[in-house]
Protein backbone atom coordinates (compact mmCIF):
# COMPACT_ATOMS: atom_id res chain seq x y z
CA UNK A 1 0.00 0.00 0.00
CA UNK A 2 1.64 3.44 -0.84
CA UNK A 3 2.15 5.81 1.97
CA UNK A 4 0.48 8.85 2.14
CA UNK A 5 1.84 12.24 0.39
CA UNK A 6 4.11 14.02 2.65
CA UNK A 7 2.49 17.55 3.61
CA UNK A 8 5.50 19.26 2.41
CA UNK A 9 7.74 18.69 -0.48
CA UNK A 10 11.61 19.41 0.34
CA UNK A 11 13.08 22.86 -1.32
CA UNK A 12 14.49 21.88 -5.02
CA UNK A 13 17.89 23.77 -5.78
CA UNK A 14 17.43 26.74 -7.89
CA UNK A 15 18.50 26.33 -11.51
CA UNK A 16 21.52 27.61 -12.74
CA UNK A 17 18.97 29.87 -15.55
CA UNK A 18 17.26 30.79 -13.11
CA UNK A 19 19.81 32.56 -11.41
CA UNK A 20 21.41 33.70 -14.33
CA UNK A 21 17.77 35.44 -15.34
CA UNK A 22 17.96 36.58 -11.54
CA UNK A 23 21.25 38.41 -12.37
CA UNK A 24 20.76 39.44 -15.70
CA UNK A 25 17.50 41.45 -14.81
CA UNK A 26 18.97 43.09 -11.63
CA UNK A 27 21.80 44.22 -14.18
CA UNK A 28 18.93 45.50 -16.37
CA UNK A 29 17.23 46.94 -14.21
CA UNK A 30 19.91 48.56 -12.25
CA UNK A 31 21.06 49.91 -15.25
CA UNK A 32 24.46 48.01 -15.69
CA UNK A 33 23.68 46.98 -18.84
CA UNK A 34 21.77 50.11 -20.46
CA UNK A 35 19.03 49.92 -22.89
CA UNK A 36 20.25 49.39 -26.27
CA UNK A 37 23.51 47.96 -25.21
CA UNK A 38 24.60 44.46 -27.01
CA UNK A 39 26.05 41.79 -25.75
CA UNK A 40 26.74 38.34 -27.06
CA UNK A 41 26.09 34.94 -25.43
CA UNK A 42 29.87 34.72 -25.02
CA UNK A 43 30.12 37.52 -23.13
CA UNK A 44 27.67 37.01 -20.45
CA UNK A 45 28.57 33.07 -20.24
CA UNK A 46 32.03 34.24 -19.57
CA UNK A 47 30.97 36.91 -16.50
CA UNK A 48 28.64 34.39 -14.82
CA UNK A 49 30.72 31.74 -15.70
CA UNK A 50 27.92 29.22 -17.03
CA UNK A 51 27.75 27.37 -20.27
CA UNK A 52 25.76 29.05 -23.03
CA UNK A 53 22.48 26.84 -22.13
CA UNK A 54 21.30 28.63 -18.97
CA UNK A 55 22.27 32.27 -20.99
CA UNK A 56 20.09 30.92 -23.43
CA UNK A 57 17.24 30.06 -21.29
CA UNK A 58 17.43 33.34 -19.28
CA UNK A 59 17.69 35.55 -22.17
CA UNK A 60 14.18 33.89 -23.67
CA UNK A 61 12.85 34.38 -19.98
CA UNK A 62 13.71 37.90 -20.12
CA UNK A 63 12.49 38.60 -23.88
CA UNK A 64 9.09 37.51 -22.73
CA UNK A 65 9.30 39.95 -19.74
CA UNK A 66 10.09 42.90 -22.89
CA UNK A 67 13.48 43.40 -20.97
CA UNK A 68 15.76 42.08 -24.12
CA UNK A 69 15.59 41.94 -27.83
CA UNK A 70 17.21 37.99 -29.17
CA UNK A 71 19.12 38.82 -32.36
CA UNK A 72 19.85 35.64 -34.91
CA UNK A 73 22.87 34.16 -34.31
CA UNK A 74 24.67 34.39 -30.40
CA UNK A 75 23.83 38.04 -29.35
CA UNK A 76 20.84 40.25 -27.79
CA UNK A 77 20.01 43.61 -26.90
CA UNK A 78 18.67 45.48 -24.02
CA UNK A 79 15.26 46.60 -25.15
CA UNK A 80 15.32 50.34 -25.19
CA UNK A 81 13.33 52.64 -23.32
CA UNK A 82 10.00 52.98 -24.80
CA UNK A 83 7.90 55.76 -23.49
CA UNK A 84 5.06 54.35 -24.72
CA UNK A 85 5.10 51.55 -22.89
CA UNK A 86 5.57 53.60 -19.76
CA UNK A 87 2.54 55.50 -20.81
CA UNK A 88 0.80 52.07 -21.07
CA UNK A 89 2.18 50.78 -17.56
CA UNK A 90 1.04 53.61 -15.41
CA UNK A 91 -2.67 53.88 -17.19
CA UNK A 92 -3.32 50.57 -16.30
CA UNK A 93 -2.01 50.95 -12.27
CA UNK A 94 -4.41 53.87 -12.62
CA UNK A 95 -7.00 51.64 -13.37
CA UNK A 96 -6.03 49.21 -10.61
CA UNK A 97 -4.05 50.94 -7.49
CA UNK A 98 -7.03 53.70 -6.76
CA UNK A 99 -9.83 50.65 -6.38
CA UNK A 100 -7.58 48.92 -4.21
CA UNK A 101 -6.90 52.15 -2.16
CA UNK A 102 -10.45 52.91 -1.57
CA UNK A 103 -11.12 49.70 0.37
CA UNK A 104 -7.35 49.40 2.07
CA UNK A 105 -7.80 52.87 3.52
CA UNK A 106 -10.89 51.17 5.36
CA UNK A 107 -8.88 48.22 6.61
CA UNK A 108 -5.31 49.02 7.29
CA UNK A 109 -4.73 49.46 11.42
CA UNK A 110 -3.25 52.50 12.78
CA UNK A 111 -0.30 51.01 14.10
CA UNK A 112 0.75 50.04 10.40
CA UNK A 113 0.17 53.17 9.19
CA UNK A 114 2.78 54.53 12.01
CA UNK A 115 5.32 52.27 10.71
CA UNK A 116 4.45 53.48 7.13
CA UNK A 117 4.69 57.02 8.22
CA UNK A 118 8.33 56.26 9.63
CA UNK A 119 9.22 54.86 6.28
CA UNK A 120 8.04 58.00 4.18
CA UNK A 121 10.39 59.80 6.51
CA UNK A 122 13.42 58.09 5.48
CA UNK A 123 12.73 58.37 1.57
CA UNK A 124 13.74 61.75 2.03
CA UNK A 125 17.35 61.10 3.07
CA UNK A 126 19.31 62.89 0.46
CA UNK A 127 21.95 60.05 0.84
CA UNK A 128 19.86 57.10 -0.43
CA UNK A 129 19.43 57.35 -3.81
CA UNK A 130 16.37 55.75 -5.61
CA UNK A 131 18.32 52.50 -6.78
CA UNK A 132 18.78 51.95 -2.88
CA UNK A 133 15.47 52.68 -1.81
CA UNK A 134 13.73 50.92 -4.44
CA UNK A 135 13.09 47.59 -2.05
CA UNK A 136 11.54 49.44 0.21
CA UNK A 137 9.43 51.95 -1.70
CA UNK A 138 7.97 48.78 -3.19
CA UNK A 139 7.31 47.20 0.49
CA UNK A 140 5.83 50.48 0.94
CA UNK A 141 2.88 50.47 -1.37
CA UNK A 142 2.44 46.98 -1.61
CA UNK A 143 1.97 47.48 2.32
CA UNK A 144 -0.54 50.17 1.79
CA UNK A 145 -2.69 47.93 -0.25
CA UNK A 146 -2.37 44.79 1.58
CA UNK A 147 -5.18 44.89 3.42
CA UNK A 148 -7.70 44.84 0.62
CA UNK A 149 -5.47 43.47 -2.57
CA UNK A 150 -6.35 39.70 -3.24
CA UNK A 151 -4.14 37.28 -4.54
CA UNK A 152 -4.88 38.54 -7.89
CA UNK A 153 -4.11 41.73 -7.34
CA UNK A 154 -1.07 41.12 -5.81
CA UNK A 155 0.19 39.37 -9.38
CA UNK A 156 -1.15 42.20 -11.38
CA UNK A 157 0.86 44.60 -9.24
CA UNK A 158 4.09 42.60 -9.42
CA UNK A 159 4.00 42.72 -13.04
CA UNK A 160 3.43 46.26 -13.61
CA UNK A 161 5.39 47.54 -11.17
CA UNK A 162 8.63 45.21 -12.14
CA UNK A 163 7.73 46.36 -15.91
CA UNK A 164 7.94 49.99 -14.66
CA UNK A 165 11.15 49.56 -12.58
CA UNK A 166 13.71 49.80 -15.30
CA UNK A 167 12.16 53.46 -16.19
CA UNK A 168 11.81 54.61 -12.00
CA UNK A 169 14.93 53.61 -11.48
CA UNK A 170 16.59 55.48 -14.43
CA UNK A 171 14.07 58.50 -15.00
CA UNK A 172 14.11 58.92 -10.73
CA UNK A 173 17.95 58.23 -10.62
CA UNK A 174 18.95 61.08 -12.83
CA UNK A 175 16.72 63.58 -10.35
CA UNK A 176 18.72 62.76 -7.25
CA UNK A 177 21.57 64.99 -7.41
CA UNK A 178 18.69 67.70 -6.31
CA UNK A 179 17.71 67.74 -2.41
CA UNK A 180 14.61 68.80 -3.60
CA UNK A 181 13.61 65.83 -5.31
CA UNK A 182 14.22 63.93 -2.16
CA UNK A 183 12.01 65.99 0.22
CA UNK A 184 9.38 65.74 -2.39
CA UNK A 185 9.53 61.91 -2.26
CA UNK A 186 9.56 62.04 1.21
CA UNK A 187 6.29 64.33 1.26
CA UNK A 188 4.48 62.47 -1.70
CA UNK A 189 4.55 58.81 0.84
CA UNK A 190 3.52 61.07 4.05
CA UNK A 191 0.65 62.40 2.02
CA UNK A 192 -0.49 58.96 1.32
CA UNK A 193 0.15 57.88 4.90
CA UNK A 194 -2.32 61.18 5.83
CA UNK A 195 -4.94 60.62 3.04
CA UNK A 196 -5.40 56.83 4.31
CA UNK A 197 -5.33 57.89 7.83
CA UNK A 198 -9.06 59.80 6.91
CA UNK A 199 -10.49 56.76 5.88
CA UNK A 200 -12.66 58.44 3.18
CA UNK A 201 -12.37 55.91 0.47
CA UNK A 202 -12.83 58.36 -2.38
CA UNK A 203 -10.07 60.05 -1.06
CA UNK A 204 -7.72 57.65 -0.71
CA UNK A 205 -8.26 56.85 -4.64
CA UNK A 206 -7.61 60.27 -5.98
CA UNK A 207 -4.84 60.54 -3.83
CA UNK A 208 -3.20 57.30 -5.11
CA UNK A 209 -4.29 57.97 -8.57
CA UNK A 210 -2.71 61.86 -8.67
CA UNK A 211 -0.07 60.03 -6.98
CA UNK A 212 0.54 57.74 -10.16
CA UNK A 213 -0.35 60.95 -12.59
CA UNK A 214 2.25 62.98 -10.89
CA UNK A 215 5.09 60.35 -10.83
CA UNK A 216 3.98 59.11 -14.49
CA UNK A 217 5.04 63.33 -15.00
CA UNK A 218 8.15 63.45 -13.33
CA UNK A 219 9.42 60.01 -14.87
CA UNK A 220 8.33 61.30 -18.37
CA UNK A 221 9.89 64.82 -18.06
CA UNK A 222 13.60 62.80 -16.61
CA UNK A 223 13.46 60.54 -19.67
CA UNK A 224 12.39 63.17 -22.14
CA UNK A 225 16.01 64.13 -23.17
CA UNK A 226 17.43 61.04 -24.29
CA UNK A 227 13.65 59.61 -25.71
CA UNK A 228 11.23 61.40 -27.75
CA UNK A 229 8.14 61.87 -25.47
CA UNK A 230 4.65 60.27 -27.33
CA UNK A 231 1.75 61.98 -27.13
CA UNK A 232 -0.07 60.83 -24.16
CA UNK A 233 -3.29 59.21 -23.36
CA UNK A 234 -4.99 60.14 -19.74
CA UNK A 235 -6.99 57.08 -18.07
CA UNK A 236 -10.14 58.10 -16.52
CA UNK A 237 -10.21 60.16 -13.37
CA UNK A 238 -11.51 57.55 -10.77
CA UNK A 239 -15.27 58.23 -10.03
Amino acid sequence: MASPSAPVRPIASRSVAELVTEELRRSILSGDLAPGQSFSLREIAGMLNVSFIPVREALRNLEAEGLVLIRPGRSATVAPVDLDDLQAIYRLRRLLEPDIARHSCLLISDRELDRLASQAVEFGDEHLSMQAIYDAHHEFHLALFAPAATAWDTRMLSILWRAAERYIRIGFGLLDPDPNEHVRRRHAHEDLVAVFRQRDPEAAGQAVFTHLDHNEQIALSALGPAVKAPKRHRGAQPG
